[in-house]
């Protein structure tokens, strides 16, 4: 069919969200090492637009929708680079877990990166 596979969606986000956390200051990998502290998805959408294809250029364009202590929201465009065509929208809640996998807040030092005061 010449058309990139659905999933491939959630995984250019998941890039986005990565790049955005470092545009704010925050290093994924370094808040999971140094403070035991996960995003994990809570819930996640995306509404298909228009097909990607093979070989095609995307833009992702990534932002966060809300914050609070406990959850994070992040918004989603995926566009073709060539032309700015909307390819799809998104989105992903995550609740910031420690290492048992429960819910945790958000360490003060991360919040200002987040929004949340």
């Amino acid at each position: 069919m010449g058309v990139v596979y659905y999933a491939n969606y959630y995984v250019w986000m998941e890039v986005g969200r990565v790049e955005l956390c470092r545009a704010l200051g925050v290093e994924y990998k370094l808040m999971e090492i140094e403070d035991g502290i996960f995003l994990t998805v809570a819930e996640s959408k995306c509404r298909y637009l228009a097909p990607a294809r093979y070989d095609e250029e995307i833009v992702v364009e990534t932002r966060l929708e809300d914050a609070h202590p406990r959850m994070v929201t992040f918004g989603y465009f995926i566009c073709r680079a060539s032309d700015g065509h909307r390819l799809s929208v998104g989105e992903t809640k995550h609740i910031f877990c420690g290492t048992d996998m429960r819910p945790k807040r958000l360490p003060e030092r991360y919040r200002a990166s987040f929004g949340i005061v």
